[in-house]
């Protein structure tokens, strides 16, 4: 019996070395940049100029708009943790060119990297205010991650329907062998 709780010990003791300082930031951090900030930021690459304007019927963003739009998204969300407020900066009505948009785009993703560099496991559960309510801190950021992946699948199917393939959906290359 001695011996199992010794091993159970220190199993737990290996596991606490592996464990980030903040673990519940850390995997939200993680999250957004592996499939939001990633995924929209290569879209941005792979959809040339020339289909910037191109909106399936009237009623629905162009892709300029989309990009635009989750740039500013990330100042309304991420604002909450950064400033207690979300933050508007108009880039949907402001912005028009491919260059200006994606350079907003990073600015903007440059932002919310630095509001979770302010989050740690302790204040992430702050309460901030957010559409008539309270949330946490940790919530708004994770309902930021959750707006921009619904738009990036919008921007998937404007990619599908003019043969464009996805850069959620490209083959990614074969990790490396193991000696």
């Amino acid at each position: 019996m001695k011996l199992l709780t010794a091993v159970i010990l220190l199993a737990a003791v290996a596991s606490a070395q592996d464990m980030p300082a903040n673990p519940l930031v850390t995997v939200s951090k993680n999250m957004f940049a592996m499939t939001a900030k990633n995924d929209v930021l290569r879209s941005a690459d792979k959809i040339p100029e020339a289909l910037w304007s191109f909106q399936p019927v009237p009623t629905v963003r162009t892709v300029a708009q989309l990009f635009a739009h989750i740039a500013d998204g990330q100042y309304e969300f991420c604002g909450l943790v950064t400033e207690g407020k979300s933050v508007s900066k108009n880039i949907e009505n402001t912005q028009k060119t491919k260059a200006l948009i994606v350079a907003a785009l990073k600015d903007a993703f440059a932002y919310c990297d630095a509001a979770y560099a302010k989050l740690t496991d302790a204040n992430a559960s702050e309460l901030v205010p957010f559409m008539g309510m309270r949330i946490t801190k940790l919530g708004a950021m994770d309902f930021n991650t959750a707006h921009t992946m619904e738009h990036y699948g919008n921007l998937v199917t404007y990619m599908r329907i003019k043969g464009i393939v996805p850069p959620s959906s490209e083959q990614q290359p074969a990790a490396a062998k193991k000696q």
